[in-house]
């Protein structure tokens, strides 16, 4: 069965669509990058996911916007290249995690110079939690409503890790395969319909 993604703005598929992964965790080992690496396999091969680096950005000092940092200067230059963005975060303390937070503040200055406005995005994220990262995932929603963020409303994906998540290969394993495809596929014609000209 063909996907849906296949059925619309044909012009769209053959050419590359740069997606800029955010990974809300520092942490060696994490689920959630975990996550963002096997969600990208999902995608059509004509999407190109790449996280970007954010745990060597200085912690946000409005004194720096006239001056920032090459690292900073990096984060923003990934962000313009890219046609869609995609934001896996765990949750800490019924929010973001602060890393995600400054990576966010970091992006949207100087005022004025906003680097993630109108670059649609979806937002996911995995927990041993039950609620699978619900909390944080609205904290971060509400986010992006303020940084002119298009962001993907249905469906939500609140992950909850258990064993089988994913299978020896590093996949998404066979009984969470078909919702988050779904997702995948929601997703991409999300970017379709919003990236930018």
């Amino acid at each position: 069965m063909r996907r849906a993604v296949l059925s619309i703005q044909p012009e769209f598929i053959l050419s590359k669509i740069a997606i800029a992964v955010i990974v809300g965790s520092l942490r060696q080992g994490s689920f959630n990058r975990h996550l963002a690496t096997a969600l990208a396999r999902l995608a059509p091969a004509n999407f190109v996911f790449k996280q970007l680096q954010i745990g060597d950005l200085p912690l946000y000092n409005q004194d720096d916007d006239a001056d920032q940092a090459p690292n900073v200067l990096r984060l923003k230059a990934d962000i313009a290249r890219a046609q869609g963005l995609l934001f896996v975060t765990p949750e800490y303390n019924r929010s973001i995690p602060g890393v995600l937070k400054n990576a966010i503040d970091h992006a949207s200055r100087p005022s004025g110079d906003n680097s993630w406005a109108g670059k649609p995005a979806g937002v996911l994220g995995v927990s041993v939690g039950a609620i699978g990262t619900a909390a944080a995932q609205q904290h971060l929603r509400n986010i992006l409503v303020s940084l002119d963020v298009p962001t993907l409303a249905q469906p939500e994906a609140f992950i909850h890790a258990t064993d089988g998540l994913f299978d020896a290969g590093g996949n998404i394993g066979q009984g969470s395969r078909a919702f988050l495809q779904n997702w995948m596929d929601h997703y991409v014609n999300w970017v379709l319909r919003h990236m930018p000209a």
